[in-house]
């Protein structure tokens, strides 16, 4: 999809969803990494993660347009635009926009450090390590032994 092709379809949406016009610029923009798109406070206008459209294809960048959308004409008329806002919240609903574009980039699988207690045999999965010579169990103050890390 071109960036031509992304300004018609803002404006189709914004007549079709929202029965006003949209009359700022649109454009795809690489440099986002884990937003779906991003409104301009300034110059009125959005610019959109090409990586919605290449992984999720149309539907998802349409529920992207509408989300910015939503800003988009909600800032304009003076109203709550933001994300805590009743009115953007409302207004989303009715569109049927997403609140949240779905996963960007990869997530790497988190990573712990099991510990057992010496006494009680209690299993204890942590992010960080901890110094085994300063902390003990939390039921029994036995003494932690690291397992192995998953």
């Amino acid at each position: 999809m071109t960036d031509k092709q992304l300004q018609e379809l803002v404006e189709h949406i914004s007549v079709e969803f929202f029965g006003k016009p949209f009359q700022h610029q649109t454009y795809f923009n690489k440099r986002l990494r884990t937003t779906g798109g991003r409104y301009h406070l300034e110059s009125h206008d959005i610019d959109f993660n090409p990586t919605v459209f290449e992984r999720y294809g149309e539907p998802e960048l349409i529920n992207v347009i509408k989300h910015e959308l939503c800003h988009y004409h909600l800032h304009i008329e003076g109203r709550g635009y933001q994300h805590k806002d009743p009115e953007f919240k409302e207004l989303l609903k009715q569109t049927g926009g997403s609140r949240y574009v779905r996963p960007l980039v990869e997530q790497k699988p988190q990573s712990y450090h099991q510990y057992q207690c010496e006494k009680c045999q209690t299993l204890i999965l942590r992010k960080r390590r901890i110094n085994t010579a300063r902390f003990v169990c939390g039921k029994c103050h036995g003494k932690l032994v690291e397992r192995s890390s998953l």
